[in-house]
């Protein structure tokens, strides 16, 4: 699940199941393979992937992950320890160094033997956090009003249930809630070996504490900073790894980000592996502006004719920030989501037997996917071949059918082979499947001019998230959950409001996206009337041929936030800012374009 399929990033355990991969870095000759040549060569800015942390355009990759939530009571005292803390802050540098060696050796050994490993650690501070740490000012001067209000204020926008009685009612949730309990910091960590991460936890957790060993009292430190909460995350053990605790296949569908990692015009980061289609990466894949996810380069043009036409005179991603210390610097969004596994799949076997379905179609079809991955306009029934080949998953259009028939001009391509026909009237995928009203790709509407691939691709999101809690232990007893399981999602952007929240309110949560009365997001949606229950027109066609759009009605939420918050990842400059060092050098000078009038702040169309 996600928004675009909750939230899961690949795992490394998973990614060892894909069959494909671009040349992986310098440790490989990739100057003249076709997936490094970009269609738009002048126009892939250089990315400062040295001030850039690590797990926003990067991506940790890692099958185990924590977040500690921390409370600054001493500002003065924080910003020393964040000043400290600023060296073991991993960067894309370090992430994409270590990713590209990983797939070298993988596909050079041609099994992952794990022979290497390593553990990573980011930041993140909420508006409210920032407003203890610097001027105030500073955080006024962005214009992301959700980012400055926190999610606790606009989780009934959102419509997060609001009944005290509810866990997902914000004065329920385990952390984020209200200005009480919500967090000022972030710390990311993730690694490759549980005990290691367990290592750095222990580490921060001491950092951040301070010890109480007489032993070790001459480097006692206090960091002006409590731990509030700390979640621990995992990909799911076999037979689930990759899946989400629903049973689905996560996180197939991720933008590209164009740019370029070095002076090399050809060391892209996202190789462009479409043969059919210079501007994606893998098929289906398109590629985007780095500015959409991070602060202080180009952006996605809403209103071009042509989606990968960068925009003219808002050409920097400073919509939703000020001053040029946010260059380099992305918001980060998290959501704690539980998930009622026994609760959603005994509606599915009992709502699946009324209309002559099994269990299994009738969840393909709210979500678009079958289990295992394939979309269900690609396949009709789940069909692992197809789910498992990251050249094939992702390979398909809502209106018109993807460009295909091209052979790879080289190994390093993809053959995606024939096209999925495409499905402009929702037969075969619903207008109310998840990953179409997570994200429409190039699908229109009678209702809603505005919607075309370019506005579309303004609102995406690179999607971090893990599941959290152990599987359901007797998946043949439906008969109640009662444990705490779930979605960690995590997502990064530069835009709260135009990203998250647009594709929330507008999309998942509107009963008449894209058209008129196709009903809420059967997976994520929410509704805050009618006692939270859920109505939607969904579509399959029975085995004697005959076509059918019945209306089912999802009485009581699957997916429940319990916790969450808003928070701004700034670049390595930006730590060092906030943290008031001004004896530090930048890491980057003059590598951003120049400074330009800011992007209207209000999403082209409400809902």
């Amino acid at each position: 699940m996600d928004y675009g399929s909750l939230g899961m990033s690949a795992s490394a355990v998973n990614q060892s199941s894909s069959p494909r991969e671009a040349p992986a870095s310098a440790l490989m000759n990739f100057v003249d393979d076709a997936s490094h040549k970009s269609d738009r060569p002048g126009d892939e800015p250089l990315l400062c992937i040295d001030n850039i942390q690590g797990n926003s355009i990067a991506g940790f990759n890692k099958d185990f992950q924590t977040l500690v939530f921390l409370r600054i009571s001493d500002p003065a005292a924080f910003k020393a320890w964040l000043a400290n803390e600023v060296p073991f802050v991993s960067t894309a540098a370090e992430v994409l160094s270590f990713n590209r060696l990983f797939k070298a050796l993988r596909f050079r050994r041609g099994a992952e033997k794990r022979s290497i490993k390593a553990t990573w650690f980011n930041i993140g501070v909420s508006a409210a956090g920032l407003r203890l740490l610097m001027d105030p000012s500073e955080v006024d001067a962005f214009l992301d009003a959700p980012f400055k209000a926190a999610l606790f204020a606009q989780s009934a926008s959102l419509n997060d249930p609001s009944d005290a009685a509810s866990d997902g009612a914000p004065q329920n949730w385990l952390f984020g809630g209200n200005a009480d309990s919500d967090a000022h910091v972030v710390l990311i960590c993730a690694s490759d070996d549980q005990s290691d991460l367990d290592a750095e936890i222990d580490r921060i957790q001491a950092a951040i504490e301070g010890t109480t060993d007489t032993r070790q009292a001459a480097t006692a430190h206090r960091s002006g900073a409590t731990i509030l909460y700390i979640q621990r995350g995992a990909t799911l053990p076999q037979p689930l790894t990759g899946h989400e605790h629903f049973g689905w296949l996560d996180g197939v569908s991720q933008p590209g980000i164009r740019g370029k990692l070095s002076a090399n015009n050809d060391d892209l980061l996202t190789p462009r592996q479409n043969p059919n289609e210079p501007g994606q990466g893998k098929p289906g894949q398109d590629c985007l502006y780095p500015g959409e996810f991070v602060f202080g380069y180009l952006k996605q043009d809403a209103g071009a004719a042509d989606p990968a036409a960068p925009t003219g005179t808002f050409s920097k991603a400073r919509g939703s920030a000020g001053a040029d210390w946010t260059d380099d610097g992305s918001f980060y969004v998290v959501r704690r989501l539980r998930q009622d596994v026994a609760g959603f799949h005994r509606w599915l076997s009992d709502t699946a037997a009324q209309h002559d379905l099994s269990a299994e179609e009738l969840g393909s079809a709210l979500v678009g996917r079958h289990p295992h991955g394939a979309p269900v306009l690609a396949a009709t029934a789940d069909d692992r071949v197809i789910g498992n080949d990251d050249c094939r998953n992702n390979f398909f259009e809502f209106q018109n059918p993807p460009a295909s028939g091209q052979a790879p001009k080289d190994d390093s391509q993809c053959n995606p082979g024939p096209a999925a026909a495409a499905d402009p009237q929702g037969q075969r995928c619903p207008f109310s499947a998840h990953i179409r009203k997570a994200y429409p790709r190039d699908d229109k509407s009678t209702l809603i001019a505005q919607l075309t691939e370019s506005d579309t691709q303004t609102h995406r999101l690179l999607r971090r998230g893990i599941p959290f809690g152990d599987p359901i232990a007797d998946e043949g007893n439906l008969s109640k959950d009662t444990g705490d399981r779930g979605l960690l999602f995590a997502a990064y952007q530069t835009s709260i409001a135009n990203q998250f929240e647009f594709v929330t309110k507008n999309w998942v949560n509107n009963p008449n996206f894209k058209e008129a009365g196709v009903g809420q997001d059967p997976i994520l949606g929410q509704n805050a009337q009618d006692g939270r229950q859920r109505q939607f027109v969904t579509a399959f066609t029975d085995d004697d041929n005959n076509f059918h759009d019945p209306t089912l009605t999802i009485p009581a939420d699957f997916v429940v936030p319990t916790g969450g918050g808003y928070f701004f990842t700034p670049s390595i400059d930006g730590l060092y800012h906030i943290a008031g060092r001004t004896d530090v050098p930048p890491v980057c000078l003059g590598g951003h374009v120049p400074p330009q009038p800011p992007q209207p702040p209000t999403p082209r169309y409400g809902g």
